[in-house]
């Protein structure tokens, strides 16, 4: 589910309490509200509303977020261009909420039947659901969405989508999708995330070319107004067809929603400081810790807060290209780690806020901990002699410092492995066959990780290693990162609580030759190639997480990244405009910021507090080259939810990254995968 793919065991909350009735398939299937990969979903068949919403929040006002960077289309289905974040123009068959992670409630889909053997799936969808033009939502939607994404989408949607041997429209509200196994649990699940695109607006239309003629979506926001490249308004749609729907009630409530793109990271800060736009969420920690003194803060006009939360946070490293000889070799990829010293750089550039990262599936329940259990053995003892032997002997952990900056220790260690694995130190140089170690770290101009990698860079240059660092704009990055033209990259893999099909285009051989995959490590290697199909065909959880360790273990001494570190909590600032509802999600998958609102007076109280205090100029929005953060774990559930596809995420952290609405979209991309 993008940042959280939903794989593993399905459950299913029946509707009335038995098997269908009335069409061919009922004898064979369940009817149901919602979709789950836990035991049962949160909320039952008859809710009356989210526990974490006010069921009667005021609607109106206008709420101002920042883009970085620029954007030059609408769509965010495939690879070509920059797109904007038009939060709410899309939707979803069903759609997922802050506080229940695992489920999938109908969302276009009134209700879903899915077959006893999980062989297929029927959605059955909402005769009141229709475009922003008037015309209802129907099958032949469906189908053409499906098709489209898949033939002409992002390559990862050919992945997701890769199990489902047919889909038909069997009535004008009623769409049935096949799938070409029954042991692929999450199928129905992913179905459910399908983005649904109007097929008489598409039509005619070059949907793989990016464009900015007006979309057409059918949720609570339409698009109002742009300024290319510089602003986007989306303004509340007073008789969307889902408002009432109880997954919808108390959700949705500014009457417009403004995006501006601003020059670079300093300026959004000072743009934020000066009250040109709402609610920041900080992805630095230095930042955090030291820009936001100012005069609003200390009158209490904004406010700053750390809100925990339970998701898992995957794995965020320096990733190695394996495409490139010099990398190949698993000794050189474990000096290389070594020679990163994150107990200085947690202290010195971080102000200690962050917590190394060990695993692949870290916080979470698929965590690789100790050594293997027995269950874990019987999984991996068939691969003995083709895995390194570090899964059955030892626990994984990151090399430690004693975070001095000297990190002697580790770096000596790095030497006696590079030289096992030739690379023999010569005036200073590593040499191998008269050629010498230089690699190349690819970064976006701007990016906030120069600051990190410059000091690694020098660590490297300790062990004779020249570590170039090159930044290019937005435009050459992306295209480098989709050819895999790098030798080592900041790299993200966010897991879900029940990863699955998404972990084909992570580790698959297949995706490793296909341009813009996430694979962009390049792995291809039999033992992870089965893992991955027998995680996908687990036909029980406690099975999945046992397949989901074993796959962390191997990943993990394979040495593919250098590990980097995470925060289980977002920072988030805001102008202290806003009523909230009385509870956080619980547990919290999300914040729950679909739910704020605008509070008139709070509103009025800034606007005079801020006439007998102003605040400094604000900032131009002038788009620009875009940058990336430092930690980017804050967007593993970021993306625009109802208008974004499941992959937008990966290309939003090195690309156009909408720093604002990547967290207020984790609400209702959670509503909307």
């Amino acid at each position: 589910m993008l940042n959280r793919v939903a794989a593993g065991f399905l459950a299913l909350a029946i509707l009335s309490g038995a098997a269908c009735t009335g069409p061919a398939f009922a004898q064979d299937s369940i009817k149901t509200h919602a979709l789950t990969l836990g035991d049962k979903p949160k909320y039952g068949a008859d809710f009356k509303h989210l526990d974490y919403v006010n069921p009667d929040a005021p609607k109106g006002g206008t709420v101002r977020y920042a883009g970085l960077g620029s954007f030059d289309s609408f769509n965010p289905f495939i690879v070509n261009g920059d797109p904007a974040g038009l939060t709410g123009l899309y939707e979803t068959l069903t759609t997922q909420v802050d506080d229940d992670t695992m489920g999938e409630y109908g969302l276009i889909a009134e209700s879903m039947e899915v077959a006893k053997d999980n062989s297929w799936i029927i959605f059955n969808l909402r005769k009141e659901a229709r475009w922003h033009d008037g015309q209802p939502i129907t099958a032949d939607d469906v189908v053409f969405s499906f098709n489209t994404l898949k033939e002409k989408g992002a390559p990862f949607y050919r992945f997701y989508y890769g199990n489902v041997t047919k889909v038909e429209a069997l009535e004008p509200l009623r769409v049935k999708f096949t799938f070409a196994s029954a042991n692929n649990r999450e199928l129905p699940v992913i179905m459910g995330q399908l983005p649904v695109l109007p097929k008489h607006f598409w039509e005619g239309r070059k949907f793989d070319e990016p464009s900015l003629d007006v979309p057409l979506g059918s949720g609570p926001y339409k698009l109002k107004s742009f300024e290319a490249g510089r602003s986007v308004t989306m303004e509340r749609v007073p008789d969307y067809w889902g408002k009432d729907l109880p997954v919808n009630i108390g959700t949705d409530n500014y009457e417009t929603v403004r995006t501006d793109y601003y020059r670079d990271p300093t300026v959004v800060l000072e743009a934020f400081k000066a009250g040109s736009f709402d609610l920041r969420v900080e992805n630095s920690a230095k930042q955090w810790a030291t820009a936001y003194d100012s005069p609003a803060l200390r009158d209490g006009r904004m406010k700053k807060e750390l809100i925990a939360d339970d998701n898992p946070h995957g794995m965020q490293g320096f990733g190695m290209n394996l495409r490139r000889p010099q990398l190949q070799d698993p000794l050189v990829r474990q000096a290389l780690t070594l020679a990163f010293d994150f107990e200085w750089a947690n202290k010195t550039l971080f102000f200690g806020q962050y917590t190394r990262t060990r695993s692949f599936f870290q916080n979470s329940p698929m965590e690789a901990k100790g050594l293997p259990s027995p269950e874990e053995l019987k999984i991996l003892e068939r691969f003995r002699g083709k895995i390194p032997d570090e899964v059955f002997t030892t626990e994984y952990n990151p090399p430690v410092s004693d975070s001095s900056g000297s990190n002697a220790e580790n770096l000596a260690k790095a030497a006696v492995l590079l030289d096992q694995a030739g690379w023999k130190l010569e005036n200073g140089k590593r040499l191998k066959d008269g050629k010498a170690l230089e690699l190349e770290f690819l970064l976006q101009a701007g990016d906030s990780f120069e600051r990190i990698v410059q000091p690694y860079a020098k660590s490297l240059e300790r062990l004779g290693i020249k570590l170039n660092l090159r930044a290019v704009d937005s435009a050459q990055y992306q295209k480098r990162r989709e050819d895999f033209d790098f030798d080592m990259v900041s790299s993200l893999f966010p897991q879900s609580l029940s990863p699955g099909n998404e972990q084909r285009d992570f580790w698959g051989s297949a995706a490793a030759d296909l341009p813009g995959s996430r694979n962009e490590l390049g792995i291809k290697d039999p033992v992870i190639d089965q893992l991955v199909e027998e995680l996908i065909a687990a036909p029980s959880r406690d099975e999945l997480i046992l397949h989901c360790r074993a796959l962390d273990r191997i990943l993990q001494w394979r040495h593919y990244v250098v590990p980097n570190w995470h925060l289980a909590a977002v920072r988030i600032a805001y102008w202290d405009k806003f009523g909230r509802p009385a509870k956080l999600p619980e547990p919290t998958y999300g914040i729950g910021l679909a739910a704020w609102w605008i509070d008139p007076a709070k509103e009025k109280a800034i606007a005079e507090k801020t006439a007998q205090a102003p605040a400094p100029a604000a900032a131009n929005a002038v788009p620009t080259e875009p940058a990336a953060v430092e930690d980017h774990s804050a967007h593993q559930a970021g993306g625009d939810g109802r208008g974004s596809s499941p992959l937008t995420y990966v290309f939003y952290i090195g690309g156009a990254i909408v720093l604002l609405l990547i967290i207020v979209a984790v609400a209702r991309r959670k509503k909307a995968k």
